[in-house]
């Protein structure tokens, strides 16, 4: 409208009656009582639309001193109400993502409630907030009020090493171990266990959740199974003895005797023919002698009795190369002068079973066996230069010669080590510790071809 149009008009002309009447009459008739009036309200305006408006009145006094004008400023507040409302949706949207992590986190505890796993649920000072009832069976026998109490108040023995996993976890790190060992009061325990962090609705870290399930019973089985395989290794060392002997003792003497029984027939014979094929069958019974002599030596080692582990090792890398037509190198230095007879067995037992598998897998006719003692252990290697192998593959296999030498040494709480990769050959390695031992003074290093 313009200024003609407005001055000297009633305001229910300019407008319209319903609006003065129901939106300005009781505000004005508040202005002309004395009272500043201030208000919010929507106008529609043909040219623009609806606006925004804030309407503010102020009463005016004549000469007389009554009030008789007022007057009305009226200013567009539209962006400024866009803006508030654009502020009111991001707070709205915000509190809505703050309502699902707290949902989250009601959930959260929900299912380390009811998981059918040890789970608890912590917060930053390591206070329970939930725990699943497979926890409780498990860790906390005989509890009955839990949440809110410190988890180091409730394990006070808790290792240091696990406390650091914790303040860890609680910076944000995922932690795990597939075996863990522990001692209680009631003995050895191992668990399988994950600690990882979970997030406050604010996005922090709000705590922790340990995932600790205890696998004592399966460990105890397999140790169980161990002793059993123990057993059988001492079975089966038992037997290889008793044949040796048998070996030596009876058959060896058998064709011994054959053996002169044979010479004796030389003087009788009148056939030339007949005298030169006895004298090749007395050679090749004396010869049989020995070879029957060299299996009783393997089965069960009389120099290893006598004369100890490096004396029998070196008599059968020579023997063995002579047989099989190979090379083997051996070499062996510091070795106490008097192991245990179990540890002499069982690296002689190792040397025997990775020579004879270097022998018949690797695809290399020249081999290096070494044996170094040490101030704390003793230490067998036995090399190859061959087609190498995947020892994990071959673990997993069950192979026998493999399980028998891990077996062997886990008897004399040694180890292990293999060492291989596809056309680069092969490297076993067994370790054992030993107690103060009288060190060799000197070394040697022999070629056997």
């Amino acid at each position: 409208m313009t200024k003609e149009q407005v001055v000297g008009h009633l305001v229910p002309d300019v407008l319209n009656k319903e609006t003065f009447e129901t939106v300005l009459k009781p505000q004005l008739d508040e202005c002309f009582k004395g009272n500043v009036v201030r208000y919010e309200s929507k106008f529609f305006y043909p040219g623009i639309g609806e606006r925004d408006l804030l309407l503010s009145y102020f009463p005016i006094e004549g000469a007389d001193g009554t009030i008789d004008r007022a007057a009305c400023i009226l200013r567009d507040i539209t962006e400024r109400k866009e803006a508030e409302e654009a502020i009111r949706e991001m707070n709205r949207d915000l509190q809505g993502k703050n309502a699902l992590l707290q949902a989250r986190e009601e959930l959260l505890k929900i299912f380390v409630k009811t998981v059918p796993a040890p789970v608890a649920m912590l917060d930053p000072q390591m206070h329970y907030l939930q725990v699943s009832d497979r926890w409780c069976t498990d860790y906390l026998s005989g509890r009955t009020q839990i949440l809110g109490r410190s988890h180091y108040e409730v394990f006070p023995d808790m290792p240091e090493r696990w406390k650091e996993v914790h303040r860890r976890a609680l910076e944000g790190e995922t932690l795990r171990a597939d075996e863990d060992r522990w001692d209680g009061q009631d003995g050895p325990h191992w668990a399988r266990w994950e600690v990882r962090p979970w997030r406050a609705a604010d996005g922090t870290v709000g705590g922790i959740l340990i995932l600790a399930e205890d696998i004592t019973h399966r460990k105890q089985t397999e140790e169980a199974l161990s002793k059993v395989n123990q057993k059988l290794i001492k079975a089966h060392e038992d037997e290889r003895t008793r044949i040796g002997r048998e070996l030596h003792d009876d058959i060896s003497q058998q064709i011994a005797l054959l053996a002169v029984g044979l010479r004796n027939l030389q003087d009788q014979a009148t056939v030339i023919e007949l005298r030169s094929g006895l004298e090749e069958a007395s050679k090749q019974v004396e010869e049989l002698s020995i070879d029957v002599q060299s299996l009783s030596h393997r089965l069960h080692s009389a120099r290893l009795e006598n004369l100890g582990l490096v004396v029998a090792a070196a008599g059968f890398c020579r023997e063995f190369s002579k047989q099989q037509g190979v090379e083997i190198d051996f070499y062996s230095e510091g070795v106490p002068k008097e192991l245990s007879q179990e540890i002499s067995l069982c690296l002689f037992r190792v040397l025997q079973e990775a020579v004879q598998n270097a022998a018949k897998h690797s695809g290399s006719g020249h081999f290096q066996v070494s044996i170094k003692g040490g101030s704390s252990a003793i230490e067998l290697t036995v090399h190859d230069s061959g087609i190498g192998f995947d020892p994990e593959v071959a673990f997993a296999k069950g192979g026998l010669g493999l399980t028998s030498m891990r077996e062997r040494l886990k008897l004399v709480n040694g180890e292990l080590f293999i060492e291989s990769k596809l056309q680069r050959g092969t490297t076993v390695c067994a370790r054992v510790s030993h107690m103060s031992q009288e060190v060799a003074d000197n070394s040697r290093s022999l070629d056997f071809q």
